[in-house]
């Protein structure tokens, strides 16, 4: 069987913080090993969402075969169940070609369930469902937040704080099955039939914020305020969860000025890399970037 060729293959992730320079440096890397580029990223995929998730532009997606890049809708279903499997299946052909492939991207879910798999969680039961729905109806967020941090500390840390979905998700697994919803996802790792190797690019935490803010400042050079208006009508799908957009999506509704709303991106931004951090150093290699 196939499966048996492909112990000699690797799949080699280089993840990192939003903004430490994972696109130039994988481009780099691919071009040297004559490989090829899965994106891990869970919000590139998104056709319409270009400039506020620093999609690879085209000129780079020319240097380098990519997969998993501008490929939905922010309308079409799509979850990391499917991720994972669509990664798998493309891999049995790629390893035909490629001894080795690139993953990159910063989503630890997605990162996770191709090296080590997800677990298949329970639909959860009505009044389970119900309860958890009326708590973000009535309390909005915040009372999420709260609650997911009581019975899931370490999932707390590391969701999208701005992801009702992903949060509601967590609780309704974590309260019908009596144990983290973390808990299932470090479940023992499903076998794999290729050689995984795991790194993360960092740099100095004062290189690191200084271009988070000359990123987003970049962006609105770009065009992101425009982008963002076009999407505006879409704001409560859940692919807008998402930073960059939720912020200005406040300014148009005039909750803020725009200068402030370009102030919480960057704010937002840096906690979130922070909490990327927090992941990768459990089990990646680190790869030091000091400029």
């Amino acid at each position: 069987m196939k499966c048996k060729t492909f112990k000699d293959r690797t799949l080699l992730v280089v993840t990192g913080p939003t903004a430490v320079g994972k696109t130039e440096y994988t481009l780099g890397l691919a071009e040297r090993l004559h490989t090829v580029i899965i994106s891990a990223d869970s919000r590139q995929m998104f056709r319409e969402m270009s400039i506020g998730t620093a999609r690879p532009t085209p000129q780079e997606l020319a240097r380098v075969p990519h997969y998993f890049v501008g490929t939905l809708s922010i309308h079409d279903y799509y979850n990391v169940s499917m991720f994972e499997h669509q990664v798998l299946e493309l891999l049995e052909t790629l390893f035909l070609s490629h001894p080795v492939v690139v993953m990159t991207g910063g989503s630890p879910q997605y990162i996770d369930a191709v090296c080590k798999g997800i677990d298949e969680l329970p639909d959860p039961d009505p009044d389970t469902r119900a309860y958890v729905h009326n708590l973000y109806e009535h309390n909005g967020i915040e009372a999420l937040r709260a609650q997911l941090q009581l019975l899931d500390p370490e999932y707390a840390a590391v969701v999208n704080p701005n992801d009702h979905k992903r949060m509601c998700r967590a609780l309704e697994v974590s309260l019908q099955m009596g144990k983290p919803y973390s808990s299932f996802m470090q479940a023992r790792p499903k076998e794999r039939n290729f050689n995984i190797e795991k790194y993360y690019l960092n740099r100095p935490r004062e290189v690191l914020f200084d271009r988070i803010a000359r990123r987003v400042d970049q962006m609105m050079e770009q065009g992101l305020l425009e982008e963002a208006r076009s999407l505006y009508p879409y704001r409560d799908l859940n692919a807008l969860n998402t930073v960059g957009y939720k912020e200005l999506f406040d300014y148009f509704d005039g909750k803020c000025s725009l200068e402030q709303a370009v102030e919480d991106i960057k704010t937002h931004t840096r906690r979130y890399a922070k909490r990327q951090l927090t992941w990768f150093k459990r089990e990646f290699q680190e790869w030091r970037l000091e400029t």
